[in-house]
C-alpha cells in the first residue's frame, strides 16, 4: 500500500523512537493520539509528552482525548479516515469501535516477545524473573490485552547489570527499526499474522512506587535484579533510622538535633539504591548490616548479601558508598 493514511497513537519515550523512526522514512502521519499533558517536576508544571512535543514541531496534528470511551473522540478518528493506526505505548485502552476504525486495523509495538509479558511493564517484569532475553513484537490489535496475533518478532539478551532504563532505549530503538522494516509487507499482506499460545501468556501489571521497596528477606540476587527493574522509575527504597551522620552540610534535622538520638523519636529515612551486587557468602539476620569497611556497605539478604554501591538520601544526589557513608552511618543498624 503506497502512502498509507497513518494515526499513531503513544505517549512517552518509547513510543517516540517509533514515531520517529516513522517520519524519517516518509511515513508521517495524518494525525497523533498522545495522553493529556500531565503536571512534572518539582514545579508540577504541565508538560507535554514527547509525542506531543515531537508531532508539534514536525506539524502532524495532536488529539489529547482524557479517553477513546467517547463517541465524539471515535466520531473525531473516524472522520480522518485512517488506513492504519499504530500503537505504542499509549497509556489508554482502544475500545472496539475505535479498533475497528481503520480499515487496515490497528498494529502495536510492544516490548516483549509475546506471549511473554502482556501489560503494561514488560521489561521491568523480564528483568526481576531474571530472564535471559526480551525482544519487541509488532502485533495486531485485538479487544483483550496484548492477546492479538503477531505478525513479527526479534529478541535480544538482558544484559547481566543492565537496567531497565538502558534495556528500554535498547528495544525503543529495536521498536521503530521494525516497525520501519516491516510495515511494507504487513500493508501488502506479505506478512502473516500467528496467533499467539495463550498457555505460555503471562501478565506485567502496572508499576505501583510500593512494589520498588527492598524486602531483605528475599534473595540477595532477586533484590539485585528488583533494584535494576526499578531503575530509573520509581528507584528501590528501603528505610533507615536517622539518628548519625558525619556530614555537616546534612540537610535532614537528625544531623543537627542530638535528641534525635533518640531511637523513639527517629523518623525512618526512605534511602533509594541504584546499583548493587549481590554476594553469595554472607549468613545474617536479613536487613543487617554485616560489614563496615569505608568503601562497601553490605547487607545480609534471607539468602546471601547485597552489597549497595550507590545510595541516594532525600534531597541529594546519588553517592557511591564510600561518599554515602560520610552522609549518613548505617552501622549497627538493622534494616527493615
Amino acid at each position: 500500500m503506497k502512502n498509507p493514511r497513518v494515526i499513531f497513537a503513544g505517549t512517552p519515550e518509547f513510543a517516540l523512537a517509533s514515531l520517529s523512526a516513522l517520519v524519517d522514512a516518509g511515513v508521517v502521519p495524518i494525525a497523533v493520539l498522545t495522553q493529556p499533558d500531565r503536571p512534572a517536576g518539582r514545579g508540577k508544571r504541565m508538560t507535554a509528552s514527547p509525542v506531543k512535543r515531537y508531532a508539534e514541531a514536525h506539524a502532524i496534528p495532536v488529539l489529547q482525548p482524557h479517553t477513546l470511551r467517547d463517541d465524539r473522540v471515535a466520531a473525531e478518528i473516524a472522520a480522518l479516515k485512517p488506513d492504519l493506526m499504530i500503537v505504542a505505548a499509549y497509556g489508554l485502552i482502544l475500545p472496539q469501535n475505535v479498533l475497528d476504525i481503520p480499515t487496515r486495523g490497528c498494529l502495536n509495538v510492544h516490548a516483549s516477545v509475546l506471549p511473554r509479558w502482556r501489560g503494561a511493564a514488560p521489561i521491568q517484569a523480564a528483568i526481576l524473573a531474571g530472564d535471559e532475553t526480551t525482544g519487541v513484537s509488532l502485533m495486531s490489535m485485538t479487544a483483550g490485552l496484548d492477546c492479538g496475533p503477531v505478525f513479527v518478532v526479534e529478541e535480544i539478551s538482558i544484559g547481566a547489570n543492565e537496567t531497565t532504563g538502558e534495556l528500554h532505549d535498547r528495544l525503543a530503538k529495536l521498536g521503530g527499526e521494525m516497525l520501519v522494516t516491516n510495515l511494507g509487507g504487513i500493508l501488502d499482506d506479505e506478512i502473516a499474522a500467528e496467533s499467539q499460545d495463550e498457555s505460555l501468556a503471562s501478565y506485567a501489571a502496572k508499576i505501583k512506587t510500593s512494589d520498588a521497596e527492598l524486602d531483605w528477606s528475599q534473595p540477595a540476587v532477586a533484590l539485585e535484579r528488583h533494584i535494576r527493574a526499578y531503575n530509573p522509575e520509581p528507584g528501590a527504597f528501603f528505610y533507615a533510622q536517622s539518628k548519625t551522620s558525619s556530614d555537616p552540610s546534612c540537610s535532614d534535622p537528625s544531623c543537627s538535633d542530638p535528641s534525635r538520638s533518640d531511637p523513639s523519636r527517629i523518623n525512618p529515612l526512605r534511602i533509594k539504591c541504584w546499583r548493587a551486587e549481590s554476594c553469595p557468602d554472607i549468613s545474617a539476620a536479613p536487613g543487617t548490616i554485616v560489614d563496615a569497611q569505608p568503601d562497601e556497605i553490605l547487607v545480609a539478604c534471607g539468602t546471601g548479601g547485597l552489597r549497595l554501591q550507590e545510595l541516594q538520601l532525600p534531597g541529594k544526589r546519588r553517592a557511591e558508598a564510600r561518599e554515602f557513608k560520610k552522609q549518613l552511618d548505617l552501622s549497627g543498624q538493622e534494616l527493615s
